[in-house]
């Protein structure tokens, strides 16, 4: 049994990918039709692994410009575009609801969307006509991250769509591996399987409860937006369903929605 309301959006957690997502012959795909099936948001509220700053930052909110925040790719990978309108009222929100003396809020009015944000998006949303806003993680530690989705939660009655944006497994010595290594394979499972048991106390301590968790995540950053994921839907985790799983260049994409 859950709580959840007819007007609230889902909440998501996503494996992101890099720049050549957009060349992938299947995850593209699955991207879209994943939009397609969730109610239209007002705006988007993106968490990336690929902006830490403390206190908790707030980015532009007039101009979105993007940050290719990536390097060694061919030419093309830095001309994509992505328009989208700001969300300045988002923004206001997001102060309202974080800003206090146990979780200041600044502002970075000229930080864009890095690749963690945009990728998926031009996927999801390719008329980037939805406002965007993307705030950082204040923290790597995962209950303080959870505390931040908890804060956040009632942006999703309000028709904001939450996406924390990294990647199920993070070892970049598998994109030289022939095949999957088994440490992707194994955490892949139990991640799977701890998330279906909702067990949040087991994904909190995901270094040392599961099998190769230092290997699939030598630096946690990438897992770490689940949890303010988490945080937004704790009333409502049994209402899940991974959306993308397997593996991309060894590396598991595992994506999951909540309501």
């Amino acid at each position: 049994m859950t709580t959840s309301t007819p007007n609230r959006m889902p909440a998501l957690y996503l494996s992101h990918g890099a720049p050549p997502l957009a060349d992938d012959p299947v995850w593209p795909r699955q991207l879209a039709e994943w939009s397609r099936n969730l109610p239209r948001p007002k705006a988007i509220l993106m968490v990336s692994a690929h902006w830490e700053q403390a206190p908790l930052a707030v980015g532009a909110t007039t101009t979105v410009p993007l940050i290719h925040d990536f390097w060694g790719f061919p030419e093309r990978y830095y001309t994509v575009q992505y328009p989208a309108p700001g969300a300045p009222e988002l923004a206001a929100r997001v102060r309202a609801l974080l800003h206090g003396p146990d979780m200041p809020v600044q502002d970075f009015p000229d930080r864009g969307l890095d690749h963690g944000a945009y990728v998926p998006l031009v996927e999801m949303y390719p008329e980037a006509d939805i406002p965007v806003l993307q705030i950082s993680m204040p923290t790597l530690q995962p209950q303080q991250l959870l505390h931040v989705g908890r804060t956040l939660a009632p942006l999703r009655d309000e028709g904001v769509l939450i996406v924390g944006s990294g990647f199920f497994t993070h070892n970049l010595r598998a994109l030289s591996a022939p095949t999957t290594p088994n440490w992707s394979i194994e955490f892949d499972d139990w991640g799977s399987r701890a998330l279906q048991s909702c067990d949040v106390d087991a994904l909190l301590d995901f270094r040392h409860k599961a099998p190769a968790g230092q290997l699939a995540h030598p630096s946690t950053e990438h897992f770490a937006p689940l949890f303010v994921t988490l945080g937004t839907a704790e009333d409502e985790l049994n209402n899940q369903q991974t959306t993308i799983d397997g593996f991309w260049h060894g590396l598991a994409k595992r994506s999951v929605q909540f309501g």
